[in-house]
């Protein structure tokens, strides 16, 4: 019953999954088109900004 419990917890739902696909190798039999791929790689960019902020923004908060 715990077990369950730390599992449904931890669950990434649909944000997480969508974060770690975006940074996942894409499948070379699909063909995605262009405005499909720019998407993507401008979420890729916004996600790393995001993450760098957020450690610029800790390290200042501790020191």
């Amino acid at each position: 019953m715990a077990n369950k419990r730390v599992k449904e917890f931890f669950q990434l739902g649909d944000v997480g999954n969508y974060f770690f696909r975006v940074f996942k190798k894409s499948d070379p039999d699909s063909r995605p088109n262009f405005n499909l791929r720019m998407m993507h790689g401008i979420n890729k960019i916004s996600i790393l900004m995001f993450l760098a902020a957020l450690i610029v923004w800790i390290v200042k908060r501790l020191a």
